[in-house]
């Protein structure tokens, strides 16, 4: 079993950054992707990016691509995901999650751990 906990989240002004961690205990994270993902208020929670275990691959949801980096610290046992030119739509709960077996994938169904969230509150 994995715990993921987000945090970083907070309040920040249009064009500000923040950058969230997933941290991760009961087991590694090696063998597993991990994905972000958001939700706001009245919508899906929808993908946001991925970095897989083995090749450090990135993907990125057209949304964020070019302002949102993912990155992990496997000593660590600990995701990021740096946001940059933070927009209003940005505005959501922010979500890690953990995949067993590594590969790209961008469904919610394909993940297997989910944390509890971290709110991000953009303002214009």
């Amino acid at each position: 079993q994995v715990q993921l906990v987000e945090s970083g989240g907070g309040l920040v002004q249009a064009g500000g950054s923040l950058r969230l961690s997933c941290a991760a205990s009961g087991r590694t994270l090696s063998g597993h992707a991990i994905g972000w993902f958001r939700q706001a208020p009245g919508k899906e929670r929808e993908f946001v990016s991925t970095v897989t275990w083995s090749t450090d691959f990135t993907y990125y949801a057209d949304s964020v691509k070019g302002r949102f980096t993912i990155s992990r610290d496997n000593a660590r046992n600990t995701v990021y995901l740096q946001m940059n030119s933070l927009k209003s739509e940005d505005t959501a709960v922010y979500y890690c999650a953990a995949r067993r077996g590594g590969g790209v994938a961008t469904t919610r169904a394909a993940y297997d751990y989910w944390g509890q969230g971290t709110q991000v509150t953009v303002s214009s």
